[in-house]
């Protein structure tokens, strides 16, 4: 199992959370950068785990946004077995 690490005090803009993304998930130039993009990666992606640290830090950086990603993440760990989301 691929394991991954993320810690959300810092991601501080919407371009930085995909960067993050893009870079741990090895997306290529065809990622669309958005949450839409983001789910349908995590959904079909090979067992993976992310460890997401500080997770509160995603709404009090992005707030809205923040609080999209922490649902995204969910819905997508919900939908593939394959993903496992920790929050620590």
């Amino acid at each position: 199992m691929r394991e991954l690490l993320l810690d959300a005090e810092q991601i501080h803009t919407r371009q930085h959370l995909h960067d993050a993304f893009a870079g741990l998930l090895s997306l290529g130039e065809s990622y669309g950068r958005n949450l839409d993009a983001l789910y349908d990666e995590l959904t079909v992606c090979p067992r993976t785990r992310l460890t997401l640290r500080h997770a509160e830090s995603f709404i009090a950086n992005l707030g809205n946004y923040g609080e999209l990603v922490l649902r995204v993440l969910a819905d997508a760990a919900v939908e593939n077995p394959d993903f496992v989301l920790e929050i620590s």
